[in-house]
């Protein structure tokens, strides 16, 4: 972002400047909420390809972490640790991600599906209609095949967990998102041109602030 002087106040820029700073500082505040406690990215392609979405590694660059195929490699590997329960492997997932990332049970219950017809893993049903899942000794067999590829997953999901965990922010700054997020819910005074322009003046300070601009 180009250096601007005193004189030449944020509120006169033009839109797409100011558009971009507070799309940026969106950004780093919904970063800055840490997504504690299962709040973490969710979602994924039924193929099993998973990615992280816009807010991870920067703007619209978080790219795909996990692969076409990695998702049933890194489920069998889980399941090979233990024999686990279809939910249990979505909060394995996230553990191992930091709580940055869940895969959604969209993709997770069809990959076990294609594991279990390939004969990589058995169903037993537990409690009504939950099912746990345990390796085969085609499953084994398989895994142990592609050892170098699962390690490869694993090493590239420690490697989003450590750049997770230096960019969360602190309590005390999550609680001061939601503190800001409540006052623009509940603000008692009515939408004026006026009182935008003075609301926006404060958001933009804010994000020259936190980024450090000038």
């Amino acid at each position: 972002m180009r250096h601007h002087s005193r004189h030449g106040h944020w509120g006169h820029r033009h839109g797409h400047d100011r558009s971009e700073m507070i799309a940026a500082f969106a950004e780093k505040l919904a970063m800055a909420r840490g997504h504690r406690g299962g709040r973490g990215w969710r979602g994924g392609d039924e193929d099993g390809s998973e990615g992280f979405g816009r807010g991870f590694g920067g703007r619209g660059g978080g790219g795909r972490l996990l692969g076409h195929g990695d998702l049933r490699l890194l489920l069998l590997a889980l399941i090979g640790e233990k024999p686990s329960h279809g939910y249990d492997l979505i909060r394995a997932v996230e553990e191992r991600f930091a709580g940055a990332y869940a895969p959604s049970p969209g993709a997770v219950y069809p990959t076990l599906t294609m594991l279990e017809e390939q004969d990589y893993i058995s169903a037993t049903a537990t409690e009504g209609s939950k099912r746990l899942y345990a390796i085969t000794d085609a499953g084994k067999a398989f895994l142990q095949e592609n050892a170098a590829q699962v390690e490869g997953i694993l090493a590239r999901i420690n490697l989003a967990a450590a750049a997770f965990a230096r960019h969360t922010a602190p309590d005390e700054v999550h609680e001061a998102w939601k503190t800001l997020r409540q006052a623009m819910n509940m603000k008692r005074t009515p939408w004026t041109k006026e009182e935008t322009e003075r609301v926006v003046t404060i958001l933009d300070k804010a994000a020259r602030d936190i980024f450090g601009k000038d």
